[in-house]
């Protein structure tokens, strides 16, 4: 299949640590619907299956003691539940791919404009602890790259899943290149909040116009401001009215009004972008899945015409 468009996802979805067990409790897509949300995407643009993670970008950000002992299983019962689930080789597995999948749209943003991770968005991981089923916190390991080689210089992380970014905001709690902005439920899990450079509380139930005020009235003008060369967005679909974990009550065309008010921004500063999906828990999976295209959608719209614009070409 030809696309008129230059842009890819990355999925760690086909990997076996996938398809060799059962979900843990709410984190992932039922197994069954997980094909739907492939066929959907593929329908819009390419997928490529997500390489590992080598470990060394890891080691960058994460304590390499912690992670020897993730790569060996010697984690403690108490490590276990604050992850939410039991380790097993496929938890590493996990990790390395969604990890993987988001350096790699890192790279195609760097020379498309943006880049696409499927999955990611494990903004929960400490540098030295595994929290709130996140083990290697992806955005985190792609923004030290991105620093640490020069390729970008002002980096926003924009996170605008249910949850506070609790480990990214401990991870660049020092990092005057990093610009974390939480934009979540302000009675929802982590109880225990990080300061990140601007967190936005919202009260439970909050809807579309409330959600979107504070969007555009108080993240829009920090982050005009800090002119980043550079940004992640954690587009979690868990803001849905009904979703298991969240506190939100947007509706499917708030969360694309949502998509579309980042995804603009982005082409028209020409701020190459990677988008990860994040949290999504929904009792409908058929209401997350439309939720996770339409921030594909929103996400081509925006980008497409730049690209045919400039140096655009077709991916077959």
């Amino acid at each position: 299949m030809t696309f008129p468009h230059p842009f890819r996802a990355f999925t760690a979805f086909r990997r076996a640590a996938y398809q060799a067990q059962a979900a843990p409790r709410r984190q992932f897509l039922p197994r069954e619907w997980i094909q739907a949300l492939l066929d959907g995407a593929q329908a819009r643009l390419p997928l490529v299956d997500a390489p590992s993670l080598d470990w060394p970008y890891a080691e960058a950000v994460h304590d390499p003691a912690f992670l020897a002992r993730w790569r060996g299983g010697q984690v403690t019962r108490a490590e276990e539940r604050a992850l939410g689930f039991p380790w097993t080789p496929a938890v590493v597995e996990r990790g390395l791919g969604s990890s993987g999948a988001t350096l790699a749209a890192t790279r195609d943003a760097l020379t498309r404009g943006l880049g696409v991770n499927l999955g990611g968005g494990t903004h929960h991981a400490y540098a030295d602890h595994a929290e709130g089923f996140s083990f290697l916190n992806d955005v985190a390991i792609s923004a030290r790259w991105l620093l640490d080689t020069g390729r970008a210089r002002r980096i926003l992380i924009l996170d605008l899943d249910v949850h506070q970014g609790n480990g990214t905001a401990a991870i660049f709690a020092h990092e005057p290149r990093v610009l974390t902005v939480s934009l979540h439920a302000e009675r929802n899990y982590p109880f225990r909040k990080e300061t990140s450079d601007l967190d936005v509380s919202l009260p439970d139930g909050t809807g579309d116009a409330a959600y979107l005020h504070a969007l555009d009235a108080q993240v829009t003008p920090l982050v005009t401001a800090f002119q980043p060369d550079f940004a992640f967005y954690l587009a979690g679909a868990d803001v849905l009215a009904g979703d298991q974990l969240g506190r939100l009550a947007l509706t499917l065309d708030g969360v694309q009004a949502r998509d579309r008010r980042v995804f603009r921004w982005a082409a028209r500063t020409r701020t190459p972008l990677v988008t990860v999906m994040a949290g999504g828990y929904h009792r409908d999976p058929t209401q997350l899945i439309a939720a996770r295209l339409g921030t594909l959608d929103a996400a081509l719209e925006a980008f497409a015409p730049h690209a045919a614009r400039g140096a655009g070409r077709a991916v077959s």
